[in-house]
């Protein structure tokens, strides 16, 4: 097989052996999503030194700017898991073109979406409750952030063939570079510095696109001339059929994403019925969870590349190895991470709730829902180890079992029963049956098409 340039450091995914090669994929990816998450943080913190408004006015923004990312991460696990295919089948030639078809789509698709997104501001933030005092705010963000969108989806495509190759470090550097750019001009821009007048909120959309555009420079520096990873040469293929391969994947995978805040608002309206308290706990236990899952979320961008090049040498005994394995270490880890909640349960609690009733609420959640960060952990790797296998609508439908017919149901059953302590563990168990089903369907899915290489080969 032919390799990119960086042969004698990046991961032999078809060959090294399975733990190890994780372990050194999946550590840069989690140093890249602490950046990823500082970026965010970062930027609320500068916004927030400006009042009220202006982070009323962001807040609103997020579930519109959710939807691009959602396209672009969508796109991107495409992207990952037909390239990674190509490679493990030796079709380097296809997968360079493939992976330049694939940022092609994603800039027209993200500038068509955001084109109209700039179009309809008023509108779309009218229907989501913004009052006329923070809609010249949000035009101030928005305006900025939807004309420089290609800037951010362009970077998260070209990670994703890099991922694909079985190289994590350097999308960690790119990520964790733009999160510098971004928090060293943040402060700059939003109050200004020397001749640099205070931007306010409107500093904070252009340092965004900065740092943005300054990873579009670097990626494709790496993409085109470091790594030679695109190329418009066919390889005997056509662009209709590269996109063809791409949307397949890609746009199930986007429309998993967009089910979870809708679940999450459900889950929000059925807390807010125990008071305000409730809420900005439930809050604080997102956040927790976010921080507590890292490692989960960093394995579901590794294992992919993982599975897609084996599933393309047709190596599927590796392929249920690595998945196997990677569940046992994650149901074990995501206990020792609960113990740990349950030691510190009283700290965490006093540092985030001011007040006795938000405390006793964060300790309730810390008792109850992190207990099935595992579980939730195999439904996470199992979905996207049905994209990594080509089988997109499989992990649509697992998403959508997931939410709305064990997760949602379950929680609002609990609540009804026994209030809150009975909606955290309904999500508890939601989380508990629908791992049971993920797992026995992946199983399943691969001896299937163990079965059917098995009858290719013998005819």
């Amino acid at each position: 097989m032919r390799v990119i340039s960086d042969k004698h450091t990046r991961p032999d995914l078809l060959n090294d052996p399975i733990s190890p090669t994780l372990k050194r994929m999946t550590i840069p990816m989690i140093f890249g999503m602490v950046s990823l998450m500082m970026f965010n943080i970062v930027d609320i913190f500068f916004i927030s030194l400006l009042g009220t408004e202006p982070l009323a006015a962001v807040s609103f923004t997020f579930p519109v700017t959710f939807m691009v990312i959602s396209l672009a991460i969508g796109l991107g696990i495409g992207t990952s898991a037909v390239i990674a295919k190509a490679l493990g089948s030796d079709k380097l030639d296809e997968a360079r073109f493939d992976a330049s078809i694939s940022l092609l789509v994603a800039v027209v698709l993200v500038l068509i979406l955001s084109f109209c997104g700039y179009l309809l501001i008023d509108p779309i933030f009218t229907l989501l409750g913004a009052g006329s005092n923070v809609l010249p705010l949000i035009h101030d963000y928005m305006n900025i952030w939807f004309l420089g969108s290609v800037c951010l989806i362009t970077p998260m495509i070209g990670n994703s063939v890099l991922r694909a190759s079985g190289d994590t470090k350097t999308p960690s550097l790119v990520m964790g570079g733009a999160g510098l750019i971004n928090a060293v001009c943040d402060p700059i821009l939003i109050f200004g510095w020397g001749p640099i007048p205070a931007l306010g909120i409107q500093g904070a959309a252009i340092s965004s696109v900065i740092a943005w555009s300054i990873a579009v420079i670097i990626i494709l520096y790496l993409l085109i001339i470091k790594k030679q990873l695109l190329s418009l040469k066919a390889g005997g293929q056509t662009a209709v059929g590269a996109i063809r391969k791409i949307l397949k994947i890609g746009l199930p995978a986007a429309g998993a994403n967009m089910l979870t805040p809708v679940a999450m608002a459900v889950i929000t309206a059925l807390v807010a019925q125990h008071g305000p308290e409730a809420v900005a706990a439930f809050g604080v236990g997102s956040k927790i969870e976010s921080i507590a899952s890292i490692l989960i979320l960093a394995l579901s961008m590794t294992l992919p590349p993982f599975i897609s090049q084996n599933f393309g040498a047709n190596n599927l005994t590796r392929v249920k190895q690595a998945y196997t394995g990677t569940l046992k270490f994650v149901m074990i880890w995501q206990f020792a991470i609960y113990i740990l909640l349950i030691i510190f349960a009283g700290g965490l609690s006093q540092l985030f709730g001011k007040e006795q009733a938000v405390i006793d609420v964060i300790k309730l959640f810390i008792y109850t829902i992190p207990l099935s960060y595992g579980l939730q952990g195999v439904i996470i790797l199992s979905n996207s180890s049905f994209n990594a296998l080509h089988k997109p609508m499989n992990a649509l439908v697992l998403s959508v079992i997931r939410l709305f017919v064990f997760y949602l149901p379950f929680a609002y059953l609990g609540n009804e029963l026994a209030g809150l302590v009975g909606l955290f563990v309904g999500a508890a168990l939601g989380n508990l049956f629908t791992a049971i089903v993920a797992y026995k369907w992946f199983i399943k899915e691969l001896e299937t098409l163990n079965n059917q290489l098995l009858q290719e080969c013998s005819q």
